[in-house]
């Protein structure tokens, strides 16, 4: 079960990166046009997409993406929680 939630954890770390890495990358759209940028696009885009729907953006930030790596952690830790609990 610990191995378990030690792949888990650090799945969503390195998916935390990802979506730090493609947020980034939006400030430089030319990358975004690499193959690497479409994969990481391919990869974080589904995950992104629902909150930039509810959460709108302020003024030219978009706040959606720090929304999302927080839920997403948070998730984490309540699994991990459960996961003990039981």
């Amino acid at each position: 079960m610990t191995l378990v939630l030690v792949l888990l954890s650090k799945l969503v770390e390195y998916y935390t990166y990802a979506l730090i890495v493609y947020i980034l990358m939006s400030w430089v759209p030319s990358i975004q046009q690499s193959s690497f940028g479409r994969f990481l696009g391919s990869i974080c885009e589904p995950y992104l997409e629902p909150f930039r729907k509810i959460i709108p953006p302020i003024g030219m930030i978009d706040i959606s993406p720090i929304v999302a790596i927080f839920v997403l952690n948070i998730a984490l830790r309540g699994i991990i929680s459960l996961a003990f609990f039981f």
